[in-house]
């Protein structure tokens, strides 16, 4: 999965700092688009010493090291040549082949999200600041503190002998099946989040319920977590017409357009193709 690369690699652990170096990582996002400098046929994230005009004293945040180097998010719009540097959108994580690039890119794309929505506080307005010790911002005003959003989903993958249930969201394009995923509600336990969403969207009761992994999501701010549950495939399905249109079983040889396994929802159903499960 995407986020599964060498822990020698990519370490998000906070360190306070706007300090650039010139061999330190650079990342500036224009819209949904990621700015790579292109070597050859490929691209790389670039570096500061790769773009003369940012500064010492550029506004920049810290987001993480990579390859134990500094990756700081620039905010203002760097001054490139055209025929060195591209706006990638970054959609192309799915099929990039440098993972740990692919993880930079969406990673940071989150983060530049949420310092973006907390610049001031939610409580009184006031303009907030990093703290030092740790990754968050805080009001100085009312002394509010807030931490990066991450939201817990379930996504499971419904199995009856050797058939999956797999569902069309009203979202996909395309003859294109899922896993049933939603968000776990407030002081929800997450196999009852499971229960309660597999029967308001397909109408099925679900049994054996184990958990089977998670990854972080970061276009969604989410936390997916992974369940295998089974059913019996005599009950009537009935998708709810609003997150599913369409939800049928599969067999192992016959299964529709769906995710790669750089996703948890790809794995799982790769998992089951494979009879691992």
């Amino acid at each position: 999965m995407i986020h599964e690369i060498f822990s020698h690699q990519f370490n998000n652990q906070f360190i306070f700092t706007n300090n650039i170096g010139e061999d330190d990582f650079i990342l500036h996002y224009n819209g949904n688009s990621l700015l790579l400098k292109i070597n050859g046929d490929g691209f790389e994230i670039p570096r500061k010493k790769d773009v003369p005009g940012i500064s010492n004293i550029a506004t920049a945040t810290f987001l993480f090291t990579l390859y134990n180097v500094y990756c700081f998010l620039i905010w203002d719009e760097p001054k490139t040549d055209a025929s060195q540097f591209i706006y990638k959108e970054i959609s192309f994580f799915r099929t990039f082949k440098q993972q740990e690039i692919s993880r930079c890119s969406i990673v940071g794309f989150q983060l530049k999200n949420w310092y973006s929505d907390n610049r001031f506080c939610g409580k009184c307005g006031s303009k907030t600041k990093e703290k030092s010790d740790e990754r968050a911002l805080v009001c100085p005003n009312c002394n509010t503190t807030v931490f990066p959003k991450i939201s817990p989903a379930i996504i499971v993958a419904i199995v009856c002998n050797n058939k999956i249930l797999m569902a069309h969201n009203s979202n996909f394009t395309g003859n294109w099946y899922s896993l049933i995923a939603r968000y776990a509600d407030v002081g929800e336990l997450l196999e009852a989040a499971v229960k309660r969403e597999v029967k308001e969207e397909v109408g099925l009761e679900v049994k054996n319920i184990r958990y089977y992994k998670s990854q972080p999501w970061p276009f969604s701010g989410s936390m997916m977590i992974g369940f295998f549950a089974e059913a019996d495939d005599t009950q009537i399905i009935c998708a709810d017409n609003k997150e599913i249109t369409e939800a049928a079983w599969f067999n192992r040889e016959k299964l529709p357009n769906h995710p790669a396994n750089i996703s948890i929802a790809g794995e799982m159903i790769d998992k089951f193709e494979k009879e691992e499960v």
